[in-house]
């Protein structure tokens, strides 16, 4: 049976003074050519649907060309309001800067992470994907995350990057707020985390990594 994957990515394209940003390119093309050799059937959504805008700041010229090459897949997205967790195995959230503004209070977003969780289907992010998690409560009412280990972009990453001043809050600090035990490594390592049918990961760094404990575990 074929694996199916949906990957919901950001549609905010601006952050603090107009400063551009969106999905940090490689966590969705790490994961989604990993993907596609496996094999398995992606659906490519995000908040707003269309095209997804793509962090400038996650291209430059050692960005490999079958990165670049997987920008082209964001120009007409689902959106979000549009696609149905009973269709899928996996939610995955890439992430980048914009996550950190449109994931947290999106209602179906919410709907769909406690709807994939409930019914014992794999959650999996990286870096600032997590900022889903933020807003995503259980039909209980407790957060999510709640006495689950993860791991997310770090607060001592965000201040590496001099963005933490105008980020809505830092990642870490939040999940750790609403009962997440973070696993952190050093910055910008691999760092990737396993709670259940819950995999996050710390960085852009550690997609790959997060990628491959998914596809494991789907055998």
């Amino acid at each position: 049976m074929t694996k199916k994957i949906l990957m919901v990515l950001t549609s905010a394209d601006t952050m603090g003074d107009n400063k551009p940003t969106g999905t940090w390119l490689s966590e969705f093309s790490d994961a989604y050519l990993a993907f596609i050799k496996e094999g398995y059937d992606v659906t490519i959504s995000s908040i707003k649907g269309g095209k997804a805008p793509v962090d400038p700041g996650s291209i430059d010229e050692n960005t490999p060309k079958e990165t670049l090459d997987a920008e082209k897949y964001l120009t007409d997205t689902v959106s979000v309001e549009d696609v149905n967790m009973d269709d899928y195995d996996v939610l995955f959230l890439p992430g980048g800067h914009g996550t950190m503004f449109d994931f947290p209070g999106n209602k179906k977003l919410q709907q769909l992470l406690r709807e994939f969780y409930e019914a014992d289907r794999y959650v999996v992010s990286v870096c600032h994907g997590p900022a889903g998690l933020v807003g995503a409560t259980l039909s209980n009412g407790e957060p999510l995350v709640k006495g689950k280990k993860v791991s997310a972009f770090t607060d001592a990453e965000e201040r590496d990057t001099t963005f933490d001043d105008i980020m809505p809050f830092l990642l870490e600090s939040k999940l750790r707020e609403l009962g997440a035990t973070v696993e952190t490594g050093p910055n910008w390592s691999e760092q990737s985390v396993v709670d259940g049918k819950l995999i996050t990961g710390q960085n852009p760094q550690s997609t790959p990594l997060v990628v491959k404990e998914l596809i494991k575990k789907l055998g």
